[in-house]
């Protein structure tokens, strides 16, 4: 199916105010509903090296897939919607391919990188994130944060150590707790939610969230939904007028249209993953 006619994609990235270069990545497939971002750590280079390879693995496995199989379609032992074995597999395959990578090659030791994924189909969304790379909702006058960091921050923040006031202050903003590439296996967090018309959905970098207060973010997208480009574009200033103390990186996608899949497919059974 292809969802360029009821999804709007816009996206912008920029190495900041700070940093010589841009270690985040991100990458999108409009008609098969397929966005995603990442922002790469490590030593000089190797950031963008594991950013890069997470968003191309990512894109071009997903992409090849749903040319094959729609992503509602359900696996007939587990119930399971092939949206999830595809984000989950793919995901598994891009961190391999960065973790190895940086055990054979010394330039790239200890490099990795965060992931914020969103699958879109039959009117609803799966997001898979790893780290602090964030997915926000727009709905009607409502934002909010729909991703939740996997970072020491959250946890002390969690844990009633932190409020979230005291934690815009932290010192710790930027300790990951998980992230792609690091280990040799890593879990993503996985959740699916209804998408409905109007509303937009924001990937971004912790390098907009850091600099940008969420009411701030919020308004921005409320004032300039209309036009996702400059939006997206503004977004980015902004942090940059903040101190751009990182790369930033967004990508907004605003629901034109429902999206359902063709019918009599619902049921469709599927048995290439086994």
């Amino acid at each position: 199916m292809d969802l360029s006619q009821a999804l709007e994609i816009a996206s912008h990235t920029d190495p900041g105010m700070v940093r010589s270069h841009n270690e985040d990545s991100i990458a999108s497939i409009p008609d098969k509903g397929v966005v995603v971002l990442a922002d790469g750590m490590g030593g000089y280079n190797a950031g963008e090296v594991a950013s890069g390879m997470a968003t191309t693995v990512l894109t071009t496995e997903l992409g090849q897939l749903l040319e094959q199989h729609g992503a509602h379609e359900l696996d007939p032992k587990s119930g399971e919607k092939a949206a999830l074995k595809m984000l989950q597999q793919q995901i598994a395959k891009a961190n391999t391919s960065i973790y190895q990578a940086s055990q054979s090659q010394p330039q790239y030791s200890g490099m990795g990188t965060t992931l914020v994924a969103a699958l879109f189909y039959d009117n609803k969304v799966m997001v898979a994130h790893i780290g602090d790379s964030r997915l926000y909702r727009m709905r009607g006058d409502e934002f909010a944060q729909v991703s939740k960091d996997h970072s020491l921050l959250q946890e002390q923040i969690d844990a009633g150590m932190l409020t979230k006031e005291q934690a815009k202050h932290s010192s710790n903003k930027n300790l990951v707790t998980k992230a792609l590439g690091i280990d040799p296996a890593v879990e993503p967090e996985i959740h699916e939610y209804d998408a409905l018309p109007g509303d937009i959905y924001l990937l971004c970098s912790d390098g907009l969230s850091d600099m940008v207060n969420d009411e701030d973010i919020g308004m921005t997208l409320q004032a300039l939904g209309a036009n996702l480009n400059l939006a997206a574009q503004q977004l980015v200033q902004m942090a940059n007028d903040n101190g751009g103390r990182d790369n930033v990186s967004v990508i907004l996608i605003k629901i034109l249209r429902e999206y359902p899949a063709g019918q009599g497919l619902a049921s469709k059974l599927f048995g290439w993953f086994r």
